[in-house]
């Protein structure tokens, strides 16, 4: 699948929970897909990298702006394994867009 991000959807703005996240420009329903990340590999960690197993083997970094979607919960956006970034349930206009990136990001 080739990289795209919404822009229609989505914008980056000022968060209070990071610096900048990523929030719902209009209402968007559960189960639409806001983009497919843009990668390239990442060997360590740092800002940006996203890990798709548990042990660290399969990482990447984020290039697009959906790097910018924030850790939180109730989480309202998921990554999954095929690079896409789809919402979990509807989101409002003006919502930031949050996934839960687990225990370690408390």
């Amino acid at each position: 699948m080739k990289p795209y991000v919404r822009h229609e959807l989505v914008s980056v703005q000022t968060s209070d929970i990071h610096g900048k996240g990523l929030f719902a420009r209009q209402r968007i329903p559960a189960g639409t897909v806001l983009g497919v990340l843009k990668t390239k590999p990442a060997r360590g960690n740092g800002p940006y990298v996203l890990w798709l197993d548990d042990d660290g083997e399969e990482r990447y970094r984020v290039l697009c702006e959906l790097r910018y979607i924030n850790h939180g919960r109730p989480a309202n956006v998921a990554y999954y394994d095929d690079l896409t970034v789809v919402t979990l349930k509807a989101v409002k206009a003006g919502q930031e867009l949050l996934h839960d990136y687990g225990e370690d990001w408390e």
